[in-house]
């Protein structure tokens, strides 16, 4: 999704007498074409990053683009022979998910439109709208269905890009990982997506969200703190991955409907939920949806929560935030 967007705050705090026998560990690399951070407090002192990052490069194999000999990849490419693993089906069942919640405003098959615009790894393509009309007659994920470890498409054409929340599902099975190694309390970040368990030696686990300012490279202001506790948080926004062309800002966000990037006044999404491939997902979708029907998808979805951030007609910040986040996302002055 975003990296940068959700910026860790506190990570370690010296223990008193009550987590005598809890030691900090943080271990951070690369991942998915990002970076990870991880902060677990464990008894046993035990350095975990070596298994962590093998069950990242796995998790890299089943369901990255980007790599050439992965599942997915096999799958985009009709490979007859390909079967999909736990990793993928959990992805393909969660899309079909929100892919029906949000109307068709989230739809992983949108990796032709992605390519054409040049957000995916390869050059973009000059955009006129017979070109768009002819990628949609390929683009929906009604085309395409899994039936027990088969792939099965309507229109060989079809394409699966699972990136818009790959990042905050690996999120996930980390954080699965360190509830089998019996870690009370951890918060694992990959490419800003952040799911946060327990305290840190007795105190919340803090991060920030961004001010939406258009930086692809490095880390705007914090705009807001949030603190979390068993619970996960996605943010996605238009500020990093976008092109301007004849003066005209084209964002990574694309509506599956009409095949151009989306265009509303929302800035960013953060969405809460209980885990990180739900926010992941879904803040995707809402950037898509816009503002008055994200509320109105919200108001069906109380398990979701939002902070929303949009740009009234002068230009400046505006909020939309959840009942019950009141006490979670606080504004910074």
């Amino acid at each position: 999704m975003n990296k940068y967007l959700l910026v860790p705050l506190l990570y370690l705090v010296y223990s008193n007498v009550c987590y005598s026998q809890l030691e900090s560990a943080s271990i951070e690399g690369a991942t998915q074409g990002t970076t990870y951070h991880i902060t677990y407090l464990d008894t046993k002192h035990r350095n975990l990053q070596p298994e962590i990052e093998k069950i990242l490069v796995d998790f890299d194999f089943s369901v990255s683009t980007y790599n050439p000999f992965s599942i997915i990849t096999r799958v985009n490419r009709n490979d007859n022979d390909v079967k999909v693993d736990h990793y993928f089906k959990t992805c393909f069942k969660k899309a079909k998910e929100v892919w029906k919640n949000t109307n068709g405003a989230f739809d992983p098959t949108v990796l032709p439109l992605t390519n054409a615009w040049g957000f995916g790894p390869g050059k973009k393509e000059k955009i006129e709208k017979e070109k768009i009309d002819s990628i949609l007659q390929f683009v929906g994920f009604n085309l395409i269905e899994l039936k027990g470890a088969r792939i099965i498409k309507k229109d060989p054409r079809v394409a699966l890009d699972f990136n818009a929340f790959a990042q905050g599902y690996s999120v996930d099975v980390v954080a699965a990982f360190l509830n089998k190694k019996n870690i009370k309390s951890y918060i694992v970040e990959i490419g800003g997506e952040v799911y946060a368990k327990g305290t840190n030696f007795g105190k919340p686990w803090e991060i920030g969200l961004e001010q939406p300012k258009d930086n692809k490279e490095s880390i705007n202001p914090i705009l807001a703190k949030v603190i979390l506790k068993n619970s996960a948080v996605s943010t996605s926004g238009n500020n990093r991955r976008y092109f301007i062309e004849d003066g005209v800002k084209y964002a990574h966000h694309l509506d599956p409907k009409t095949g151009y990037p989306a265009k509303n006044t929302l800035l960013t999404a953060s969405l809460f939920a209980k885990d990180c491939i739900t926010t992941d997902a879904y803040a995707t979708g809402v950037l898509v949806m816009g503002l008055e029907k994200a509320k109105v998808f919200l108001s069906v979805h109380p398990e979701i929560k939002a902070f929303l951030i949009y740009s009234d007609a002068s230009g400046n910040y505006m909020f939309y935030k959840s009942p019950g986040l009141e006490s979670i996302v606080t504004e910074l002055k």
